[in-house]
């Protein structure tokens, strides 16, 4: 004759197995610093927490990954990549990469950076259209709203468009090897700016 548990145990077990479902590196992680600072070990709680940041954060930067666009018809991509950890995060923000290459042997470059101090001075150029033109390779460019700066250096077949998104994020697209803006335009216009400016927002 078979027995079956209660209600009330078949629930705790369903939950159990639930929050083991559920558990991983990071939750492993946190407990383990807990019970470190519990029996006073400190500085193993201490070492415990530092790990778990960095995994927090890798996980963050899986997610903002996903921000750089795929490549587009024709084209095929690197990896991305993010670096925004340690004391590099203090002083350059972060940073997301993607190169994208053509069989002609363009070449397009995709970066996002945010909470930079460095963005100030990028933020007073662009406010300030004196100081484009000063370059006579610079000139205004706005994209959505967003105000930025183009620069094409003939010598090289190169462009670079730089976009200040709303709050501290800077968008650049850079070209080498083609003859126009249209593949960095078409790049930027990839970008799904309200998503770049919301990751970052804090919201």
């Amino acid at each position: 004759m078979k027995r079956h548990l209660p209600l009330a145990a078949t629930l705790t077990v369903a939950a159990a197995l639930s929050a083991a479902a559920q558990a991983d590196e990071i939750t492993d992680q946190l407990d383990a610093a807990r019970q470190s600072y519990e029996q006073g070990e400190l500085r193993a709680a201490v070492q415990t927490l530092q790990f778990t940041v960095a995994g927090i954060q890798e996980k963050i930067n899986l997610s903002l990954l996903k921000l750089l666009p795929e490549p587009l018809a024709g084209w095929t991509a690197d990896a991305p990549e993010a670096a925004s950890a340690g004391m590099a995060a203090m002083i350059a923000g972060t940073n997301l990469t993607r190169r994208y290459h053509r069989d002609d042997g363009a070449e397009v470059q995709v970066s996002i950076t945010a909470d930079s101090p460095f963005l100030a001075m990028m933020t007073m150029m662009l406010s300030n259209p004196m100081l484009m033109q000063a370059d006579p390779d610079t000139r205004i460019y706005t994209h959505a709203g967003r105000r930025g700066m183009v620069k094409h250096e003939k010598d090289t077949d190169s462009w670079e468009i730089s976009l200040m998104g709303n709050g501290n994020v800077l968008i650049q697209v850079s070209g080498t090897g083609i003859k126009d803006k249209e593949p960095v335009d078409a790049y930027l216009k990839a970008i799904d700016l309200g998503a770049v400016e919301k990751a970052f927002s804090g919201s």
